[in-house]
């Protein structure tokens, strides 16, 4: 059987597989565990974090099917696509869901491309979010994805990775003007950090950057300047489809950070 951790460096922490063992998964290494360790020392709430971001990655996606009628996703910074994937959520509701799972690290893309098993259903593609235009036109995708009808696209904990000199807001726009009407856009965000507690932040942002992801949180005001030409769902509707066992709070803001699902008109 092959190897997942075969052409990654696991001497080397990694963000995918720090959130894969922070999840229970078993896709890591011991330099990922060290770190995600020392991490939740400093901010044991990132541990609740990373599991209510799973549970309500799940429950927008519910939404998206059941209510929307959402049949294809593009699921951006997937790192690992374990722990209740896209492809096994919207297949509860909608069998023939299409899902793209996109990362600008090729040794997480092949990795996550052994774990997708039906390449009809879910297909693993190289790209950075960075430059939104030339992922939304790669043809791995366009063949996979059709966007002349609505899709959803999904930046879970990844858009905070972005820096403000790489234009979030103008990322954001990019991906609104290349998407049908009727699409829409999930994101989870890091918040702010609380000015009273900077010092353990600091050093969490200092452990990212070391594993080669610096993080850039952000407050309520930068996310409405970021979803400019969106619509944001009413919390309360998204709620409504976090069934047990994955019952999640799921408010726009939170102590940690923001989550939201928005519309384009």
């Amino acid at each position: 059987m092959e190897n997942p951790l075969d052409g990654l460096d696991s001497s080397v922490p990694n963000i995918a597989r720090i959130y894969d063992y922070i999840l229970g998964g078993k896709n890591n290494s011991e330099a990922d565990r060290a770190t995600a360790e020392q991490i939740l020392r400093l901010i044991p709430e990132i541990g609740t974090a990373v599991t209510e971001n799973r549970k309500f990655l799940r429950t927008a996606v519910r939404y998206l099917t059941r209510e929307a009628g959402v049949d294809q996703f593009l699921d951006i910074g997937v790192g690992l696509p374990t722990q209740g994937p896209v492809h096994e959520v919207a297949a509860e509701v909608i069998p023939a869901a299409k899902v793209a799972y996109v990362d600008y690290d090729p040794a997480v893309v092949s990795h996550a491309s052994t774990l997708l098993t039906d390449p009809d259903r879910a297909i693993a593609v190289l790209g950075d979010l960075r430059r939104p235009g030339e992922l939304l036109a790669d043809p791995a995708i366009r063949s996979h994805l059709d966007f002349g009808r609505p899709v959803a696209v999904l930046l879970l904990a990844v858009l905070h990775f972005v820096s403000d000199e790489d234009d979030p807001a103008g990322i954001i726009a990019t991906i609104r003007d290349m998407v049908a009407p009727g699409s829409y856009l999930v994101i989870s965000h890091i918040g702010a950090p609380d000015p009273r507690d900077v010092e353990p932040q600091d050093k969490v942002r200092g452990m990212y950057a070391r594993a080669g992801q610096p993080v850039f949180p952000r407050t309520q005001q930068d996310a409405k300047r970021i979803l400019d030409g969106f619509e944001v769902i009413d919390a309360g509707e998204i709620e409504r489809h976090a069934l047990l066992p994955d019952r999640a709070s799921v408010p726009p803001i939170s102590d940690v950070g923001w989550r939201l699902v928005a519309r384009k008109p």
